[in-house]
């Protein structure tokens, strides 16, 4: 993302999983987890809204991480259909709140981001953390790939995360804005319309950053 990412390998549920983290300015204040678009498909660590989200972050002053799935650039194993890159996700969290705990404290703040399909695994890493009574305070989801694979509801039992966006383009090519309202609206889930956009958000990088650290804001 820029000369201070520093790229590392931590161990995942299949093997080695390469993890490029970026750093706030100053004292950082929790850890994001960005979960980038499917891999069959050319998803990879440096996907343009991946890197917007952890920027986003860094900005808020987390610690961003943006682990590569399995199988793709350093990391081991091969595409799973979200199951197997769950339990990778999972096992970078933990690696990294066990390894920052210095700068970070035992309980840091979490915040989970993902597009497309990573939407779907950083939903399902907070559904998991939910369950375990250790739920993410920021949920960030873009272009969630709803019509692809079995989404969990945001809202139901309990709410995924105290604070939850969901953005997606009014002219998305891939994922129809139709089904995307469908599945958050038994929810009561608010979507962010990004007027023009498409799936990628070409030229709206920008607006995509401005709205998640406003949304998110004092992220206290």
């Amino acid at each position: 993302m820029n000369r201070a990412t520093v790229r590392e390998i931590v161990a995942g549920a299949a093997g080695a999983v390469e993890v490029a983290l970026d750093r706030p300015a100053g004292a950082p204040r929790g850890l994001a987890l960005v979960a980038h678009p499917h891999p069959l498909h050319g998803g990879t660590l440096d996907n343009k809204v991946a890197q917007t989200l952890a920027r986003a972050w860094v900005q808020l002053g987390f610690i961003a991480l943006r682990p590569n799935f399995r199988g793709v650039g350093a990391s081991a194993g091969s595409f799973d259909d979200g199951r197997g890159e769950t339990d990778d996700m999972q096992q970078v969290l933990a690696h990294y709140r066990h390894a920052l705990r210095g700068e970070l404290g035992d309980a840091p703040q979490l915040a989970l981001a993902g597009f497309s399909f990573g939407a779907f695994v950083a939903a399902s890493v907070a559904q998991r953390l939910q369950a375990a009574g250790e739920p993410a305070r920021h949920l960030s989801l873009v272009g969630p790939a709803v019509a692809r694979f079995p989404f969990p509801a945001l809202r139901a039992p309990q709410p995924l995360a105290a604070r939850m966006l969901v953005v997606h383009g009014e002219r998305d090519e891939v994922v129809p804005l139709a089904a995307v309202l469908d599945w958050a609206r038994p929810q009561q889930q608010p979507v962010l319309l990004a007027p023009g956009a498409g799936h990628f958000f070409h030229g709206m990088l920008t607006p995509l950053k401005d709205w998640v650290c406003t949304w998110h804001g004092d992220a206290s």
